[in-house]
């Protein structure tokens, strides 16, 4: 064997030693988590239609809200958030005693998928609280969990008058998440507290529903249809300028609609 001939043998096996070593330290390494992110930067904002008596065929005498929050929360322990306050009061609530109070029903229709993807941007709920008493004022917080995380405040109704354990006596919720919420899977909370002294009352959850569960949703921001323009042979100029018109017309409708 010549010299240059083992000479470029060697540095072949050198080559080959230091990428076997490489390779070596690169498997031996640990792999580097992303940290988990905790909250969304993104503020949430959603549009609710409050029917408090008549239930749906009544929507007509609804009033509207927009309430904005914080960035959706994605880790932690899903507690029920039973020491929440009502809007303003910055109290913790009390607990009222057990069995007085309950939710009979929390009737879910979803609504809304623009860019039929499977996911809702909207919310149609009705409430059905009963009680041991002749009368009560009430009010309810609604939470979302997106898979499994924290509960999330998206809407709380009005104060409103419960009747025993009357069927008539039904509260509607109809929201639109407007903006801050993922597309995915989440579950629903309903908790129900005493108007009087924000005393907790009673509530309702994926525990004591699966309707309530595993609800596909997204917000009205991400729900934007899309508009497929082909560019075909024979009149294809034209059709391609009508799609354009119809996307841009579709934009502007969108953008009132969100600004109503």
């Amino acid at each position: 064997m010549s010299t240059s001939t083992r000479n470029r043998k060697t540095d072949w096996l050198r080559m080959l030693a230091s990428l076997v070593v490489l390779l070596a330290m690169t498997v031996s390494l640990p792999a580097l988590a992303e940290p988990e992110e905790s909250a969304t930067d993104e503020a949430r904002t959603s549009k609710s239609l409050h029917v408090r008596q008549g239930g749906r065929a009544n929507r007509d005498s609804g009033t509207e809200t927009v309430d904005s929050y914080e960035g959706l929360e994605l880790s932690g322990p899903r507690v029920k958030p039973s020491a929440s306050t009502k809007a303003g009061a910055g109290t913790p609530l009390a607990e009222s005693s057990a069995y007085d109070f309950w939710i009979y029903e929390a009737d879910l229709i979803l609504f809304g998928d623009d860019d039929r993807d499977g996911y809702f941007h909207g919310i149609d709920l009705l409430i059905d609280a009963d009680t041991i008493y002749a009368v009560a004022d009430v009010y309810a917080a609604v939470y979302l969990s997106l898979d499994g995380g924290p509960w999330n405040e998206y809407a709380v109704t009005e104060d409103f008058t419960i009747y025993g354990a009357s069927g008539d006596d039904s509260y509607v919720l109809v929201t639109e998440l407007m903006s801050g919420y993922p597309s995915g899977s989440y579950d629903l909370l309903v908790e129900l507290f005493d108007a009087w002294d924000g005393s907790y009352l009673a509530s309702l959850g994926p525990e004591d529903s699966s309707e309530l569960a595993y609800l596909p949703l997204e917000d009205f921001d991400r729900d934007a249809p899309r508009v497929t323009i082909s560019h075909g042979h024979g009149g294809g100029g034209a059709t391609g300028a009508g799609s354009l018109l119809a996307l841009a017309l579709l934009a502007f409708a969108r953008r009132l609609r969100r600004t109503a």
